[in-house]
């Protein structure tokens, strides 16, 4: 039995399977996503969608859907599903579905009176080209299949709508056709393994309707482009394999090109393999060079996302070479210290204060994690880090700028340079302006550590006291501003006279650093506040409920859910520090309560998004997924979070002494080269 499955009872009731979906991505950076039962709940649903980069920087969705009607006995099957403006849904297709199973790849099983017909979609590893298979099981006397592709041709962000300017024309293919509905689109070519008769007929299907758009407070009808359909016969137990892609292919082969795309697929039979399926998908290698998707179905990529899953899904599994051309991907597009965090359209912004200073982070994970020595980060990496770390100093774009007490000030009322960078009504949500904990303790790590990489592999080089210098003085000021001592609690930031004391997960992501300016008491405190308040099943709030600002459930309009992200949501990736604090401060025998907080993560990939992890959750029980229904950050938390469980099971006790920590005062002068002693986990030893 498939490890992730669904029954009968389960897909014909809409309000459970219209909140499942499916999704396979290449690296090419095109994917198809639907739900299970194959019924488009949002704009970004298609079984083809792709970049078109002589356009824009965005996916395009080119074939929304198939509809399959099976024609038996001159009676005719629909097993489409489509909901409408008014309501209704039609045809009902889900009523015949008997099962939905997805491994080795997603497949549907439909049972029309004795008939059993099966449904498989697969996507193209290195091609934008999704391909499906039909399988007629059993039946009593052969059928026709008729297959009508429904087109959109549009932006992935947009909805189209009945027009003049569409091409209504075709191009005739070997068992197929093609079509361009726009000019400059690629052509979408569709084919099938077998001889087929094409019937030309364009129309528009209107009001095709998005629920979950309409949730959200977008547009959510849409009009489709149905240029015809196509009708081939099938005996019992004959398979028919339709290709849709960018580019025409010889019929004959599709077939053997099904099979073996499956061979090349990870199987999700357990919930390790889920992830590092999952994790795959997030991997774009192109022309341009290698880099990931934030998340799917609608962000791109950008240096912060990138930098916090990289851990989790290149380092722990040892991916050396990804993780090397991903840096060189964001190190090529630097402007100043910063790395590109947004992509719109053509164009690149880079307000992201914490992108540099993360960067930093990944070079200490790439050290302890696949044994990288520090005088080869240095040889490789060393102009970089000057780079960030002296237009910090100096002062860079964004208002940002190293104050003379050491501590890192950054941006105005009208940005929003830290994770929490939303926007409502024109202005930033959650601005924290001015000195912001996880930033300053961020840059205290870059500092700490391009102290010791200086100590290591350049001890004549001028910045090496400069820079340590300046971390002796932020360790002092950072205690001195961040710390109320009197109430025992720590500020989330500071802009002059004002002292912001809400509670959230900042002030744990300054305690989980290797080079913290806070003592193990003030850690200790951090943790304890932090499971109090913070800690979730699904990750930590984002603001603990006990603040009057808290909202508990992310839903509604875009302006209600901008309110809410920030304000008590809750995010799995936050896993990875909250787990470096725990072994930081409680070594082997954190490993229990780790190895229960991943186990209780299992069921979510059952739920939302089938086989991933979700990009958030409400802050309240029981703690719906929402957001994208699959994130790099998640997956890459509870990636990094088996490593480290793997790596406590294993490791010596001198090992464990050696772990990625360091709790000296930069006032200790001492060269400690760490470059040989890490913190790996065997391959044989894997779980």
């Amino acid at each position: 039995m498939s490890y992730i499955s669904f029954d009968k009872r389960q897909l014909v009731n809409l309000e459970f399977s219209m909140n499942k979906e499916v999704l396979r991505s290449n690296r090419l950076g095109a994917f198809y996503n639907t739900t299970i039962i194959g019924c488009n709940t949002r704009k970004y649903h298609g079984l083809l969608v792709v970049p078109q980069p002589q356009l824009d920087n965005n996916n395009h969705v080119l074939l929304s859907s198939i509809d399959e009607t099976i024609i038996a006995n001159k009676e005719e099957f629909h097993l489409g599903v489509h909901e409408y403006q008014d309501g209704t849904v039609a045809p009902r297709g889900h009523k015949y579905m008997r099962e939905f199973t997805a491994e080795p790849i997603p497949k549907m099983r439909y049972r029309i009176g004795s008939s059993i017909f099966v449904k498989e979609l697969i996507f193209g590893e290195k091609e934008s080209r999704v391909l499906l298979r039909y399988t007629l099981e059993e039946a009593a006397q052969p059928i026709t299949l008729r297959l009508t592709p429904f087109l959109a041709f549009r932006n992935v962000h947009m909805v189209t709508h009945e027009n003049h300017v569409a091409n209504r024309k075709y191009i005739p293919l070997k068992n197929g056709a093609a079509w361009q509905m726009y000019e400059n689109y690629d052509h979408l070519c569709f084919q099938l393994s077998k001889a087929t008769e094409y019937t030309h007929c364009p129309d528009w299907y209107r009001n095709v309707f998005y629920i979950r758009e309409f949730e959200r407070g977008y547009e959510a009808t849409e009009d489709l482009y149905v240029p015809g359909f196509f009708e081939v016969g099938m005996k019992p137990g004959e398979s028919v394999v339709v290709s849709a892609g960018l580019e025409e292919r010889n019929p004959a082969i599709l077939k053997k090109h099904f099979e073996d795309q499956i061979e090349h697929r990870i199987p999700c039979d357990d919930f390790d393999h889920c992830l590092q399926n999952s994790a795959l998908q997030f991997i774009i290698r192109g022309d341009e060079g290698t880099r990931m998707y934030a998340g799917f179905p609608w962000f791109g990529s950008c240096s912060r996302d990138t930098f916090l899953s990289m851990p989790g899904i290149c380092l722990a599994n040892e991916d050396e070479k990804t993780f090397k051309e991903m840096l060189k991907y964001f190190i090529n597009r630097m402007q100043g210290a910063f790395f590109p965090h947004k992509y719109y359209q053509k164009s690149l912004y880079y307000t992201a204060v914490d992108s540099p200073l993360l960067f930093f982070m990944n070079l200490q994970k790439y050290e302890s994690m696949l044994g990288k020595t520090r005088t080869a980060i240095w040889r490789e990496y060393g102009d970089v880090i000057t780079k960030i770390i002296d237009s910090f100093i100096s002062g860079t774009d964004f208002n940002v700028k190293a104050q003379d007490d050491g501590l890192l000030y950054a941006g105005n009322e009208n940005l929003a340079l830290t994770w929490m960078n939303v926007f409502c009504d024109g202005k930033p949500w959650t601005p924290r302006t001015g000195y912001a904990i996880e930033v300053n303790a961020l840059w205290y790590n870059a500092l700490r550590y391009g102290v010791e990489l200086l100590r290591v592999a350049d001890k004549k080089n001028p910045y090496l006291a400069k820079w340590q210098q300046l971390a002796k003085k932020l360790e002092t000021s950072f205690v001195k501003t961040f710390y109320d001592e009197q109430n025992d609690m720590f500020y989330d930031y500071v802009n002059g006279d004002e002292k912001n004391g809400m509670v959230r997960p900042n002030m744990m992501i300054a305690a989980s650093l290797r080079y913290s300016p806070l003592n193990d008491t003030m850690k200790k405190r951090i943790l304890d506040i932090t499971r109090s308040e913070l800690l979730t099943i699904r990750g930590l709030r984002s603001l603990s409920p006990r603040d009057v600002n808290y909202r508990g459930v992310t839903i509604g309009n875009h302006r209600e859910r901008e309110q809410a992200y920030h304000n008590g949501t809750v995010f799995p990736w936050l896993m990875m520090p909250y787990t470096d604090l725990c072994v930081r401060l409680y070594r082997k025998t954190a490993l229990p309560y780790l190895e229960d907080m991943y186990r209780g993560f299992e069921q979510t990939v059952f739920d939302n998004g089938i086989g991933s992890i979700s990009e958030i959750y409400d802050g309240n029980p029981p703690h719906e997924p929402r957001g994208c229904i699959s994130q790099s950050t998640s997956v890459a938390a509870l990636l990094y979070l088996k490593y480290v469980i793997n790596w406590l099971r294993y490791s010596t006790d001198a090992e464990m002494a050696r772990f990625d920590v360091d709790n000296s005062s930069i006032s200790d002068e001492k060269n400690d080269n760490k470059n040989d002693t890490i913190h790996r986990v065997k391959k044989n030893k894997r779980v």
